[in-house]
């Protein structure tokens, strides 16, 4: 079931135009509650990603209302972009560093976040000692440092291969329950959004705008029963069928 109550995030009317004129987003209209778990899915170029920096203060729109929070803000990029030249906690305390936060604090939070993602024990290693997997989660923790109330998470594990994939999105619901935040996923994977989501917002081909909202009703948590049930196959194919629909929507 979606989270009910007031709206967190809310995209009404967004446009967004770039300096090449290449026109991103159009009429977006996107709400978001406290503790849901939405994917955006579409092809890519489709604008999620441009849709997901406007929500996190990280792009203006060209048009349009943006009623986000101010702070509490967490993103996972596509790529780790850790330090290579610092260990994995400090990599992780960065945010809080950045915000002067009182040391022993940052320290307890640091370790924390680390075992939530399952990395305690490679606090003191190096980026370039970890695996592909092992960054993200760095990556992810380094997100959860500073107890956001908002996961913006853009394309995270597009680059992992199946294996991986599977155990950081469980890893993922599982953090999610934990924390009760809320979280943006950005994916073109049909079968990771209904996986993860209670809900999947299907954009069209670039100019990106919302072709159909479908909830996924299946109860959590989820985990490989789900993933090789006739429920997850038939929501599957109503996925990639609508989003079949919505890529026949391009101009």
């Amino acid at each position: 079931m979606t989270a009910a109550g007031p709206a967190i995030v809310s995209l009404r009317n967004v446009s967004k135009a770039y300096e090449s004129g290449t026109l991103a987003l159009s009429d977006f209209h996107l709400d978001v509650r406290a503790g849901e778990f939405v994917s955006l899915l579409g092809p890519s170029g489709c604008g999620k990603s441009t849709a997901l920096r406007i929500v996190a203060g990280l792009s203006r729109a060209s048009a349009g209302t943006v009623d986000a929070p101010d702070g509490g803000t967490g993103f996972v990029f596509q790529e780790p972009t850790l330090m290579p030249w610092a260990s994995v906690a400090d990599n992780v305390r960065l945010p809080l560093k950045l915000t002067h936060a009182d040391e022993a604090r940052s320290r307890a939070a640091v370790t924390q976040a680390l075992e939530r993602v399952g990395l305690a024990e490679f606090a003191q290693s190096y980026p370039r000692e970890l695996s592909g997997g092992m960054k993200m989660r760095a990556s992810i923790a380094r997100a959860l440092v500073t107890e956001p109330q908002l996961l913006l998470m853009d394309e995270p594990f597009a680059a992992l291969d199946e294996i991986n994939r599977f155990k950081l999105n469980n890893d993922l619901l599982r953090v999610w329950q934990e924390l009760q935040r809320t979280v943006i996923f950005v994916t073109h994977s049909v079968f990771e959004s209904v996986y993860l989501s209670q809900r999947i917002v299907v954009m069209t081909p670039r100019p990106g705008r919302v072709f159909a909202e479908i909830a996924i009703d299946a109860p959590y948590p989820r985990d490989e029963r789900f993933r090789t049930s006739a429920e997850y196959a038939a929501s599957c194919r109503k996925v990639a069928e609508t989003l079949a629909q919505a890529m026949g929507e391009a101009p």
